[in-house]
């Protein structure tokens, strides 16, 4: 082979595979893939899902983080059914690692702890490649406010990983367009309804703040979390807070051992709430964990938002 030949040659080999390589950014991260991930894992059953509806179940060796919080629904076991749990609550690092993994869908509290045992960081020299829920990128960095976005983010950037990419972007198109008609039906210069997500906890409660997926799904239904301001996302605050705010309308997340009758229950003979709105009125709606975390479900519950909201 003259040198001619061997330039173009090795030009070539370069050049394919530099097309071979897919970078996504993943929070305040570049993550770069040299092809896409054969042995998959993801944590907690929103993200499960976001895998399952792109059609990468066969490209998993498992999943984590569902059982020990909530149980899986006939849509969600169908899925998985060919999938083990690798851990009911938080896998660790010897988990992934004994499942040969070689790939983690996972978020900061979604699976991940700042300074905790399984991080990009630490499954790193295991050739675990890790990409983050963007919703929970607030954790470890500053991000604008929440919106549905956030769940698009994250289907294209699997779909890239995956090299899925069309069905990533169909989907996509078709939530946009599911969420337009809904927008569509909302009543124009309606005083927007002031809402409270009602996670979970009775001495404090756990709820969503400006950075949560919630908070974009109640703004597309046509009312306003009381705490949006709020410049958290998931986290735990006082009920004076609540009581202030007096929202008209409490949507309870629905998972755990106490169930969304038992919180509404709470709520309902608490003498410190028998002056909300919400209360007087008995005006509770029901997301189910799925629904109110980021995934595509999303959409759906928008449209259940909407209607219990009266604002379409």
């Amino acid at each position: 082979m003259n040198k001619t030949v061997l330039s173009l040659a090795v030009l070539a080999f370069t050049s394919t595979a530099a097309i071979a390589e897919t970078t996504v950014q993943s929070c305040n991260r570049t993550v770069t893939f040299d092809a896409a991930p054969k042995r998959a894992v993801s944590h907690d059953v929103n993200l499960t899902e976001m895998m399952l509806v792109l059609g990468l179940a066969d490209r998993m060796v498992g999943y984590s983080g569902v059982s020990g919080w909530t149980k899986l629904d006939e849509e969600m076991r169908a899925g998985v059914k060919e999938l083990p749990e690798l851990a009911k609550k938080y896998p660790t690092k010897e988990v992934l690692i004994g499942a040969d993994a070689d790939f983690l869908f996972a978020g900061w509290n979604y699976g991940m702890k700042v300074g905790g045992e399984v991080t990009p960081d630490t499954l790193e020299p295991f050739g675990i490649k890790v990409y983050e829920l963007t919703e929970s990128c607030i954790h470890i960095g500053e991000k604008p406010k929440v919106s549905m976005d956030d769940m698009y983010n994250d289907l294209l950037n699997l779909g890239k990983i995956f090299e899925v990419e069309e069905r990533a972007q169909e989907l996509v198109n078709g939530y946009k367009s599911e969420l337009e008609a809904i927008t569509k039906t909302l009543k124009q210069g309606a005083t927007p309804p002031r809402v409270f997500v009602y996670d979970s906890g009775e001495s404090t409660p756990f709820t969503a703040g400006r950075y949560a997926i919630p908070t974009a799904m109640i703004e597309a239904a046509g009312g306003v979390n009381i705490l949006e301001d709020l410049e958290k996302s998931w986290t735990t605050i006082g009920w004076e807070a609540v009581v202030e705010r007096n929202p008209e309308i409490i949507v309870i997340v629905n998972y755990g051992d106490v169930t969304a009758e038992q919180k509404r229950e709470f709520m309902m003979s608490n003498p410190a709430f028998a002056n909300l709105d919400a209360v007087k009125n008995d005006r509770f709606i029901v997301l189910e964990y799925i629904e109110a975390t980021p995934g595509p479900r999303n959409i759906k519950a928008i449209k259940k938002l909407a209607s219990a909201f009266g604002n379409n």
